[in-house]
């Protein structure tokens, strides 16, 4: 549980290790927001139980991202993401090994009431890359060198509705479509993902919170859901067509967290005192239900998120890290674990804490003894961004800097 502080001797030695890997094939991408199902799913296996005293050993450090919560995007061996810098916000590739490939102006810095952060992490799709910027742009670019290919804009174009912090979404593709959330009377939009072109308007009114959208697929349909400043979204993915809403934290403060979905259950939890809902989900010859199923306020996810695994839930709670049953909600334990972002990989629960930089290795299927290593990063000021865990690397990014660190077993 130390701040990084390496000697020359250890970085020559996490150099040794970065060359071991750039020797391994990249056997799996993370190709956007939470992961290659946006769930906070990792698919690796062979990863460390437990960590040394000082956290797992570092392959590199770039402290040069500038300022951000962005997540980041790992896609055959090159890591994106955004971060401000000139009052830009700028669209960054680095290779596996943390050195800069290219570094582009993606759209203008968003004062967002003194946060102004870059907040989108890129969705990787091909050859082709989606991000939006605070002020309202939704931007393409090209994987190889960043040039733009086409570019829209949700306030100006689209007669968009944000929050006071301005926009943060990360851009759902889902086949030939760019789903995104520009709020206002038509609040979920889908794009023509190769030329930015609307294809559908949703009819449904509300204004943009935070999060991101997800799909639901049931009896051979999908869905579109988004939660908002305006409560939880659902509409038909083929058309745009309002198929229902929750009013849960409308209003709010700030809805930050994107919903979770598993088995027919739609869990969302927020902050600013609000708690958790879930909705049961069902479609039955094409007639939709969202029925809610309970209620807690032993959530409180601001803005954090949380990942569902075997039936449970896992997210930020009033009293630490806290885990529910996914269908009842009662509440089966919770952990004072400096928490707020969560990762699930190879059966354990990787925790980024909301402020300070704190990570922590935690074991959900122990009843004691939960927390098995943790360790803090450099930065200063709020810590949002989500840790990822791909091909045996785990990224970390806290403020300008961003980190990768070696969690495969030997």
């Amino acid at each position: 549980m130390t701040t990084r502080n390496k000697t020359a001797s250890t970085l020559a030695i996490a150099a040794l290790l970065g060359l071991c890997f750039t020797a391994i094939s990249f056997a799996a991408d993370w190709p956007g927001f939470l992961g290659p199902n946006r769930d906070g799913h990792s698919p690796d296996k062979g990863l460390l139980k437990k960590w040394p005293a000082d956290g797992p050993p570092l392959l590199w450090k770039v402290k040069n991202i500038g300022p951000g919560w962005s997540s980041m995007s790992v896609v055959d061996g090159n890591v994106y993401t955004t971060g401000n810098s000139g009052g830009n916000q700028m669209l960054i590739c680095l290779d596996i090994n943390g050195k800069e490939k290219w570094r582009v102006k993606q759209g203008p810095e968003a004062p967002n009431r003194g946060y102004p952060g870059a907040r989108s992490t890129p969705t990787i799709d091909g050859k082709l890359l989606y991000v939006t910027g605070g002020a309202g742009a939704v931007t393409c670019h090209s994987i190889t060198d960043g040039r733009v290919i086409w570019e829209r804009n949700m306030k100006s174009d689209m007669g968009g509705r944000v929050g006071g912090w301005k926009y943060a979404e990360s851009v759902l593709i889902l086949g030939k479509l760019a789903i995104i959330t520009p709020g206002g009377s038509n609040a979920i939009v889908a794009l023509n993902k190769l030329t930015g072109k609307t294809v559908w308007k949703s009819d449904v009114s509300g204004t943009a919170g935070y999060s991101s959208c997800i799909t639901i697929t049931e009896g051979g349909s999908t869905i579109i859901c988004n939660g908002s400043q305006s409560g939880l979204m659902f509409v038909d993915a083929k058309t745009g067509k309002l198929l229902g809403q929750s009013k849960f934290a409308a209003p709010n403060t700030a809805n930050c967290p994107t919903p979770a979905y598993s088995n027919g259950y739609l869990f969302w939890a927020v902050g600013y005192g609000k708690g958790a809902i879930c909705l049961k989900v069902a479609n039955r010859s094409g007639k939709w239900s969202f029925k809610e199923a309970w209620r807690s306020r032993d959530f409180n996810c601001h803005p954090g998120n949380y990942v569902v695994h075997g039936g449970k839930v896992y997210g930020k709670g009033r009293r630490g890290l806290t885990c529910a049953d996914l269908k009842t909600g009662e509440t089966d334990w919770q952990d004072r674990v400096s928490s707020g972002q969560v990762a699930w990989a190879d059966g354990m629960l990787y925790v980024q804490a909301d402020r300070g930089g704190k990570v922590t290795l935690v074991d959900p299927s122990a009843s004691s003894d939960r927390v098995k290593g943790a360790f803090s990063v450099d930065g200063r000021g709020s810590s949002w961004s989500h840790p990822i865990i791909i091909d045996g690397r785990l990224f970390v990014r806290y403020d300008t800097n961003l980190y990768c660190f070696n969690v495969k077993a030997k």
